[in-house]
């Protein structure tokens, strides 16, 4: 227990061991039996702006055309694997983060990923959209407009 504390503290929580195990069956192969490619469609805009419920929508016209997808929802996500994260700055960052990174690993599966998440840096998305392949990250950017009539 010791030594694993010590190692921990003296590699500052990042160890140099870990190595990316490759199977056989890739991506590839994964894609020809879903007969689908894999990808991220990361939706963004504002709270209350519909994010969520275009991200459902999405997901069931994709169903109904025989094509398997998963929808990250930020919220969601926050119940579980993302519990342990504030609404600071750089909490929210680490959320956005986490969130890639398992957007990236549905899109490898050959799954068709729909994050619907509150994501208003560039800097954030930029850094999720560069961990796939040129094309496989889409953005989705939804302004809500108010239409007000004046008697």
């Amino acid at each position: 227990m010791i030594v694993l504390l010590f190692f921990l503290i003296a590699t500052n929580g990042k160890a140099t061991n870990i190595v990316w195990h490759k199977s056989s069956v890739g991506k590839v192969h994964r894609q020809e039996v879903l007969q689908q490619k894999g990808c991220v469609i990361w939706i963004t805009g504002l709270s209350g702006s519909g994010k969520s419920t275009l991200a459902c929508a999405l997901c069931q016209a994709l169903y109904s055309r025989g094509k398997l997808a998963y929808i990250l929802d930020g919220d969601n996500v926050r119940h579980g694997l993302n519990r342990d994260l504030s609404f600071k700055a750089e909490d929210r960052a680490e959320n956005i983060r986490r969130i890639g990174e398992v957007a990236k690993l549905f899109a490898d599966a050959g799954i068709i990923c729909i994050a619907s998440v509150l994501s208003p840096y560039r800097k954030d998305r930029d850094a999720c959209r560069s961990l796939l392949p040129e094309g496989d990250f889409i953005e989705v950017l939804l302004v809500l407009m108010i239409r007000m009539n004046h008697p």
